[in-house]
């Protein structure tokens, strides 16, 4: 694994753990959408930056 897939996947599930935080304290849905498109992002870029799709 690469430093920047690595990066990417550690962030990726950070912002995962603030979804499951924002939905428990009743945030706005659209809150929670966008950070919910941010972490799929980070972990999509994250996992196709991995050494073994080569």
């Amino acid at each position: 694994m690469s430093g920047l897939s690595t990066l990417l996947i550690v962030v990726g599930l950070f912002l995962v753990g603030g979804i499951i935080s924002f939905v428990k304290q009743q945030m706005p849905k659209s809150l929670i959408v966008l950070l919910s498109i941010g972490a799929a992002m980070c972990l999509v870029a994250g996992a196709l930056r991995l050494e073994v799709w080569n």
